[in-house]
């Protein structure tokens, strides 16, 4: 077939190269109608070779759908919105959909303000995400597209959310230091208004009931979630308790202060005091001395579950309820890796 030269290849070119009418090449590259897979894979090599890239305008058109999705984070400083929002690309770019990411600031006004504009520029979807997983009221009632919240949930149970499972960090942490021998555990973490620092907390008391034991001290000491907060409870706990044999700690920034604290008095870490961290946040975990075992959330893993969600409610099929992500255990040189 002879194809037109010079300037911009347009989908008549396409289709004149896979031997295809205009409107079948138009349906195999946008996943319309019924047509054989060997037509449609024709006319995706022809476009191939072309170098043809379909007006995303063009595409939508005949579909009703935008090919958006926007994404609302409280997380100003990024933490967990970018390895969220990287899972969710992953989980969106085989429907070939574009994200625009707002940056809400823990603003009602500004997530309001965000959610009109994204309303405007008519979004398939909006994931809503931030920097804890307790519940939070819904982004608005009766929205004209599919809502799912990742990494928080909403307060409506008939939303979908998907959340880390803390309670399952916790016991995989605690279990990893009684499987290295360890009897005397504390536990070191932030706010207990936080409901991940508490689910963290109590399944690590579960973990040691189960096995005879207790946390050292008075129980689990919440505080901040800071290394400042890990060198001042590590010190209260080593002086109360100073056969304290391992410190589980509810974030790899508090576990750093605590490494600090452990060197100041003489401990070495893992001979002396094993120590576990929380987030596996590379910055912390990996560059400290020695290196910090860390449960890794698996955060990335959430936003393609969000992602994959949110398609279903696009397609119509949503999928309502709380969805726990369970974590992975990371292993370095602060438990004796």
């Amino acid at each position: 077939m002879s194809v037109r030269r010079g300037g911009p290849v347009r989908i008549a070119d396409v289709a004149a190269l896979a031997g295809v009418s205009t409107g079948t090449a138009s349906k195999a590259l946008n996943g319309l109608g019924q047509l054989r897979p060997e037509t449609r894979e024709r006319v995706r090599s022809a476009a191939e070779q072309l170098g043809f890239r379909p007006n995303a305008l063009a595409r939508a058109l005949p579909s009703g759908r935008s090919y958006t999705v926007g994404l609302i984070t409280t997380d100003s400083f990024g933490r967990f919105t970018i390895p969220i929002m990287m899972g969710a690309e992953d989980g969106l770019s085989a429907g070939q959909i574009s994200v625009f990411l707002c940056d809400g600031r823990e603003d009602s006004i500004r997530e309001q303000h965000y959610l009109r504009t994204l309303l405007d520029r008519q979004v398939d979807g909006i994931i809503v995400t931030g920097r804890r997983r307790d519940a939070r009221p819904p982004l608005a009632e009766g929205l004209p597209v599919p809502v799912v919240y990742a990494m928080t949930e909403s307060s409506n149970p008939a939303d979908c959310s998907v959340v880390p499972d803390d309670a399952h960090g916790g016991r995989i942490a605690t279990t990893h230091l009684l499987d290295i021998g360890r009897t005397r555990i504390a536990h070191i973490t932030g706010p207990e208004r936080f409901l991940g620092a508490r689910l963290r907390a109590s399944s690590a008391e579960e973990v040691l009931a189960q096995a005879g034991l207790r946390l050292v001290g008075t129980g689990a000491r919440f505080g901040e979630w800071s290394e400042a907060w890990g060198r001042q409870a590590t010190a209260i706990v080593m002086r109360s308790a100073p056969d304290t044999d391992a410190i589980f700690c509810g974030s790899d920034q508090i576990a750093r202060g605590a490494t600090d604290a452990l060197r100041e008095l003489g401990r070495r870490v893992p001979d002396d005091v094993a120590l576990i961290g929380y987030d596996n946040w590379e910055i912390f975990a990996a560059t400290s001395r020695p290196a910090l075992s860390t449960v890794d959330p698996n955060l990335s893993e959430v936003g393609r579950i969000a992602a994959r969600h949110l398609l279903s409610a696009i397609d119509g099929a949503p999928v309502p309820g709380v969805h726990t992500v369970p974590g992975m255990l990371v292993i370095r040189a602060s438990t004796g890796s």
